[in-house]
């Protein structure tokens, strides 16, 4: 006896557990498909490359050395120099600026004066300043600024890959909740059925029924047990669609059990009262197609600057050290101008027409794109409007249905009503339950597809 009660006892903590199983919420599967989602991580890994292109470009600013060394080994002359220079981009100007050494020994010939210095050799500096072509910006300057915007565009790009997929892992979650309803919905039709055999059965028995009635029933138990295993089938399939999106911490796909289904549909998502323009702001594609825009307002930068004459300033100062020639013993300063004017033109004209143009259809885009998304939200709202009510109706309609089929088995049981009108009403209330299931699963559909359309981030989990 008491074997049998520990083995009892055993059986019904083994048990405990898969009865008690937590239900699954939206907002875990948002959680879930926001952390491990593998679109939104090749996203993520997209932004990185934006980033490292970005650093990259900063590289074309890198402090760059320079080392030349030679020696004659033959002829008249037998001269030997080594010199070495470090130089910097400015960040700010079209220019560089540059430092250097130069140490010679020997004879050289007097065509290669500047080659010779004094015993300790020569320190110089110096900077080049563009003061037209290259002064605002240049190709390195532009290039890092559209490397930068870049990486803008490589977040908006995650941003609406990841409302792309939270949208998605909604819709899974209430296409897998909507089944389950439908389900049990089912279950319970099938299960009057079977208890009602058993009635039938008795009262055949007792010559209070006809024989036929029990295999009516018989028949209608395998029509509802048809229904019940489409339905279970469908769940099954739900159930792994939604494992897409719901993962465990190393990111392993996890089927939903059955057993956590929530009762009813949850209200999930819910639009807040946003203006035209806080919508607008928060849609990833138009901040994206107004950061292509700003990219290619830096094109026409770049090829307005390609009209403009090249007028370079060059300064230098340099100082010989140590015995040597009295001549080079004196510090040395130098300025210089450098013009250069292409006359013709054709390529800098001929890109910035192409670059106008491109921004013409760019802004045409943008303003197609904000009416789209207006049109887009409007519907939307008067879709999420109508699926309530009809989601209302339906609700009223079910529980209309379930208190008239619940009084006609009253009847049956006292012999006032006969077979076929008990199995038409359950019939009745089965199809106004799934017809009240879908259109709550509408309901709760077009205020999720509101929520993505203005790109509401705190409700879509982001």
């Amino acid at each position: 006896m008491i074997r049998r009660l520990v083995v009892t006892l055993a059986m019904a903590l083994a048990l405990a557990p898969a009865a008690h199983a937590a239900e699954l919420t939206l907002a875990q599967v948002l959680r879930s498909s926001a952390t491990h989602a593998p679109q939104i991580l090749e996203a993520m890994a997209r932004q990185r490359q934006a980033d490292a292109r970005a650093l990259s470009t900063q590289g074309q600013f890198d402090l760059v050395f320079d080392a030349d060394a030679q020696s004659r080994t033959l002829g008249y002359y037998g001269g030997a120099f080594a010199d070495v220079r470090a130089s910097r981009p400015l960040k700010d100007n079209g220019g560089s600026i540059y430092t250097g050494y130069r140490l010679s020994s020997g004879s050289f010939p007097p065509y290669e004066g500047k080659s010779l210095t004094n015993q300790l050799g020569e320190v110089r500096v110096g900077a080049v300043f563009s003061l037209l072509r290259d002064r605002l910006i240049d190709e390195r300057r532009g290039r890092r600024e559209l490397s930068e915007a870049d990486i803008g565009l490589a977040a908006l790009d995650r941003d609406m890959v990841a409302i792309g997929v939270q949208r998605r892992a909604i819709e899974a979650y209430q296409q897998w909740v909507a089944a389950g309803q439908r389900v049990a919905t089912l279950r319970e039709l099938f299960d009057l059925a079977q208890q009602r055999q058993a009635s039938i059965d008795r009262q055949i028995d007792l010559g209070a029924r006809p024989a036929i009635l029990s295999v009516e029933n018989r028949q209608n138990i395998v029509r509802r047990q048809a229904l019940l295993v489409r339905a279970e089938q469908d769940l099954t399939l739900f159930a792994n669609a939604l494992s897409l999106f719901y993962r465990d911490d190393l990111g392993r796909t996890i089927v939903p059990a059955p057993s956590r289904l929530p009762a009813r549909m949850p209200h999930g998502v819910e639009p807040r009262l946003l203006d035209r323009q806080q919508a607008m702001s928060g849609r990833p594609d138009i901040q994206a197609l107004l950061a292509r825009i700003d990219q290619n307002a830096i094109r026409v930068e770049l090829a307005e600057n390609e009209l403009r004459p090249r007028l370079d300033l060059r300064a230098e100062a340099s100082q010989d050290l140590g015995p040597g020639s009295p001549l080079r013993t004196q510090p040395e300063a130098l300025f210089g101008l450098r013009f250069s004017l292409p006359l013709e033109q054709r390529a800098a004209r001929g890109r910035i027409a192409e670059v106008a143009a491109e921004q013409d259809a760019l802004e045409i885009r943008l303003r197609f794109l904000e009416e789209q998304v207006g049109v887009e939200i409007a519907n939307l709202r008067t879709q999420m409007d109508g699926a309530g009510r009809l989601a209302a109706l339906a609700t009223d309609e079910a529980a209309l249905a379930r208190r008239m089929a619940e009084a006609e088995r009253r009847r049956y049981a006292l012999g006032a009503s006969d077979f076929l009108l008990v199995n038409l009403r359950e019939e009745a209330l089965a199809d106004a339950t799934i017809r009240e299931i879908d259109a709550i699963y509408r309901s709760a559909a077009a205020r999720a597809e509101l929520v993505a359309a203005m790109a509401d981030r705190v409700q879509l989990g982001l």
